[in-house]
């Protein structure tokens, strides 16, 4: 029995180790996106493409190729083979990093498999785990596709959102797998209505993850840099007019409303599972139920925090704003990931 509990946290060290490269992935794709990277590399080779550029006449074939679509056109046309190379990197640094996590869930699933470490349970949840991360791929790709023409300077928005969230579904499903070797049963607390509540805050930060990678696609921090006002108004005047996924002041709008509900949602939450903590003190609500609460304070004051400083955001650099910003994405992230530990800590009767 315990020579099963030490492979099974093993295995389920290693799938947290996934999750933590899924969490750097993440950002990586955000300094892509903050420094206008994302659509310097033009070719998809998965296999090749692990290597940068290694002589002149490569990096000249790179460079040849970024100035075909529109975003050099229109908006780079003055960069020199040098400028091409400091977006080049960060581009191919997210692609590297991602071949890096398929070769560490590889070779650790061969290891393990050899080892013996696996049982029949295990089998479906790492069929699903290494469609995802396929799946994870393919979306990636066609978010880059959608930039790679004369018409758009960036991704679209709606694709990078899809990027974005499946990237999350992965690293939930991933740590779900993991909680499921790792926790033991006894420090799980059955309560339905706890367990509701915590799956509807789950199912709201989805949501606003999503306008979340909407901003940012949008660039839509730059349209209104005020708080606690949207440029002098609570209400923008393009509500009724525009599309609340497309246009950006309403996709600035709905991420500020979306998470006021998140916060308000998770005080709530907190409160309920506190009392529930002190009925039952030998589960994992205790400590859990902290998670949530210390990140979403972070993260609603880095939100107002990145907003204000949205002016000072430059083209092609990583400043002030652009590090502001990839803290609230980790930040939003890591608050993800804590409502699915309470999500799983709390169980159904």
């Amino acid at each position: 029995m315990e020579g099963d509990m030490r492979k099974r946290k093993a295995v389920a060290y290693w799938l947290i180790t996934g999750v933590l490269m899924i969490i750097i992935q993440t950002l990586l794709g955000g300094v892509t996106r903050l420094t206008g990277s994302g659509l310097s590399i033009t070719k998809w080779d998965p296999l090749f493409g692990i290597l940068p550029p290694l002589n002149h006449k490569q990096w000249e074939d790179a460079f040849n190729g970024y100035k075909q679509i529109g975003q050099f056109k229109y908006m780079n046309s003055d960069f020199t083979l040098g400028d091409f190379k400091s977006i080049f990197f960060w581009e191919w640094l997210h692609r590297f990093w991602a071949r890096m996590l398929g070769v560490v869930f590889m070779v650790g699933f061969i290891y393990f498999l050899i080892r013996r470490y696996f049982d029949k349970k295990m089998i479906v949840p790492f069929v699903v785990l290494f469609l995802l991360g396929a799946m994870q791929g393919a979306i990636g790709w066609i978010m880059v596709a959608s930039g790679l023409n004369d018409a758009h300077l960036y991704v679209d928005h709606i694709r990078l959102a899809m990027h974005f969230i499946s990237a999350m579904i992965l690293a939930c499903y991933t740590l779900w797998f993991a909680l499921q070797l790792l926790v033991p049963e006894e420090q799980r607390l059955a309560n339905n209505k706890l367990r509701n509540f915590t799956l509807l805050v789950l199912l709201v930060l989805f949501v606003q993850l999503t306008f979340g990678a909407f901003m940012a696609g949008l660039k839509a921090a730059m349209v209104a840099p005020t708080w606690p006002d949207i440029n002098g108004s609570y209400l923008p005047g393009t509500l009724q007019t525009q599309s609340l996924v497309s246009n950006p002041v309403n996709v600035h709008f709905m991420h500020r409303e979306i998470a006021y509900l998140v916060f308000t949602l998770i005080m709530i939450w907190f409160g309920i599972a506190g009392r529930n903590a002190k009925k039952n003190a030998g589960t994992l609500l205790g400590k859990t139920r902290w998670w949530p609460f210390i990140l979403v304070w972070l993260q609603v004051i880095l939100g107002i925090v990145t907003v204000l400083s949205a002016p000072q955001q430059q083209l092609n650099k990583f400043g002030t704003f652009e590090l502001l910003a990839e803290l609230h994405q980790m930040v939003a992230m890591f608050l993800l990931m804590s409502v699915m530990v309470n999500l799983y800590v709390v169980k159904r009767r």
